[in-house]
């Protein structure tokens, strides 16, 4: 019998306190579902995300969580339509910007986006398979 499908979203206004909020309820979620293996890159992947929308934008944020069977999704909802980018050349080591799409693509299985009609914003998603972590 598949797992039943379950999703919570976490809306949070924009300020330095929505990551680790976002990252503290995405552990207890998994945790309570019994999905220990996908703690560490899900809260990568939700930070990486999070810290997007909220860095990009000035209205709120929202982080979606959702699980179907063994496809788990996680994404974050923000006021601006702008499609997001990813920076053509690497960063340097010490630079803190310029990663977060890179970080996505490296640790899901599979990533997009699209805009949100009715909000004026976009919804930003990553998946991960229950073998969690970097992708070759």
């Amino acid at each position: 019998m598949p797992k039943p499908l379950w999703e919570y979203t976490l809306y949070v206004p924009n300020g330095p306190r929505a990551v680790p909020i976002g990252r503290r309820t995405l552990r207890d979620i998994l945790t309570t579902h019994d999905l220990p293996s996908l703690i560490d890159p899900a809260e990568l992947l939700a930070s990486e995300l999070l810290s997007n929308a909220i860095r990009h934008t000035e209205g709120p944020a929202a982080l979606k969580i959702r699980q179907s069977g063994p496809s788990f999704r996680l994404g974050a909802w923000d006021t601006d339509p702008t499609p997001p980018t990813t920076s053509p050349t690497l960063a340097p080591v010490h630079d803190e910007h310029g990663r977060g799409l890179r970080i996505v693509d490296a640790y899901a299985d599979d990533w997009g986006w699209f805009k949100v009609n009715g909000s004026g914003g976009k919804y930003v998603w990553c998946e991960l398979g229950a073998g969690a972590g970097p992708q070759s």
